[in-house]
């Protein structure tokens, strides 16, 4: 099972957005609902790696947040609130969220758990990378699109007011396609890592505690060669529309 573990940046100096960032996760398919569980810090168990995957990129979206996906076993019966959760999945969360914090020039997201997690990390930073540094006019016009979907992006350059070719030119800046191509790869690769939690030693029917710690087989060695260093989608609300100009001009002058 997944848990996520997202922990607020440099949180002394700001207000806290944990409240913000519940109402922001409040559409994701989940087991149990994300709550804050300590402090600055939100934690749930979302319903499927397709989900998991969706908070985590919202919250990149976001920005300011620190993004910890772990992987494993959870006791059962499943907890009512996160906060009643044990099992290597919340340990190994607690693990890659403090790592998040030390991903440098890299999206603030970190995968733990059995083999797999490392590779799906690999691939979530890449999308991060992209949904982290793209611009309001771009959102603005790549909210309006829906992936795989035929005429998307002429009934969103229609929507807008604005030249199909600033759509496509948008979509193509953003690496939009390239993201949601990637999205299958990231969720088989965490898939797999879930199947493996499920052949976990167990103690009298329960996940081991010590499952998913640094120095188990599913602890990525990030000194290893080939191996991924450790360092390693709304915002909140609906769009701003600007006016068909200068959503046009905005996205195009923030390209250049």
């Amino acid at each position: 099972m997944f848990v996520l573990t997202i922990d607020q940046a440099g949180s002394q100096h700001d207000v806290d957005r944990v409240p913000d960032l519940l109402e922001l996760l409040r559409g994701v398919d989940v087991v149990t609902p994300f709550e804050r569980s300590v402090g600055d810090e939100a934690q749930g168990i979302p319903a499927s790696a397709e989900a998991a995957i969706e908070a985590a990129l919202l919250c990149l979206r976001q920005g300011g947040w620190y993004v910890g996906l772990g992987i494993g076993g959870i006791e059962h019966p499943l907890p009512a609130s996160p906060r009643e959760g044990r099992g290597s999945a919340f340990v190994a969360a607690r693990t890659a969220v403090e790592r998040a914090k030390k991903t440098g020039d890299r999206a603030p997201l970190a995968v733990e758990g059995p083999p797999g997690a490392a590779e799906a990390e690999g691939v979530l930073a890449l999308i991060g990378r992209h949904v982290m540094h793209r611009s309001r006019a771009e959102w603005r016009i790549l909210d309006r699109l829906q992936p795989g979907k035929w005429g998307s992006q002429t009934a969103a350059a229609r929507e807008l007011g604005i030249a199909p070719q600033s759509v496509s030119k948008a979509v193509a800046r953003s690496a939009w396609t390239e993201e949601w191509a990637a999205r299958p790869a990231a969720a088989l690769l965490l898939a797999w890592a879930d199947k493996a939690s499920d052949a976990e030693p167990t103690v009298d029917g329960k996940a081991a505690a010590g499952a998913g710690r640094p120095g188990d087989a599913g602890h990525r060695d990030t000194d290893a060669p080939g191996t991924p260093g450790g360092n390693l989608h709304g915002s909140g609300g609906t769009p701003t529309v600007a006016g068909p100009d200068s959503a046009a001009a905005e996205a195009e002058g923030e390209g250049n």
